[in-house]
């Protein structure tokens, strides 16, 4: 697994125009290749008087699904620029769809590589990206007696809380780089006189 990556901070849409033919592309984060699929397809149903809909998507952290449609544009001038766009900027689980709307004057094969590849870069720039880092999932279980110092002590030293549950126990759920899980363990026993309880699950991915 890939230790981290990037993808769109948000869905959003950023618009230029070049010579005369409206440009939108269209961003949004998709954690599956059905999810990019959906998001395309209603772009489409938005704007089905567009000249062409042509999209990218990258789905897996280590970018296993790849796709690119060039709509009716000229072959490898829309769909494979945008996606080496998203690939050059490192995106995944993201899918872009730039909607043109001709204005009257031919781009030419080169013109049309250009504006589509570079309204991608403008709207991941318009929209911000953020980075993703792969994470062990942890399990502590405490007393309640200790449980709110634990859990202060966590959030204070920027550990990733993702779950806390209240029964006859407290367990709480956090998110560990690998290479941390050895001193967490150790400070954990520190922390807690040895009372709590420490396990380790999968691999999940959480922002940095």
């Amino acid at each position: 697994m890939q230790d981290e990556y990037r993808t769109v901070a948000r869905a959003g849409v950023h618009e230029t125009e070049i010579s005369r033919s409206r440009f939108l592309c269209a961003l949004a984060p998709a954690a599956t290749e059905q999810e990019a699929q959906d998001f395309v397809a209603a772009v489409r149903r938005e704007h089905a008087d567009a000249t062409h809909n042509c999209f990218a998507y990258v789905i897996g952290a280590d970018a296993a699904v790849q796709r690119a449609s060039d709509d009716g544009e000229p072959g490898g001038t829309a769909g494979v620029p945008m996606l080496q766009m998203l690939l050059r900027r490192d995106m995944r689980y993201v899918v872009a769809v730039v909607t043109r709307y001709y204005g009257g004057v031919k781009l030419g094969a080169g013109g049309l590589i250009r504006a589509y590849g570079g309204v991608v870069g403008e709207a991941l720039d318009a929209l911000g990206t953020r980075t993703r880092r792969r994470f062990r999932l942890a399990t502590v279980t405490v007393d309640h007696q200790r449980a709110g110092k634990v859990e202060n002590d966590l959030r204070a030293t920027g550990r990733e809380v993702r779950d806390v549950r209240y029964a006859e126990e407290v367990t709480i759920e956090v998110g560990l780089p690998d290479a941390d899980v050895d001193a967490f363990r150790a400070w954990l026993a520190d922390a807690t006189a040895g009372s709590a309880r420490f396990a380790l699950g999968g691999e999940a991915y959480g922002d940095v």
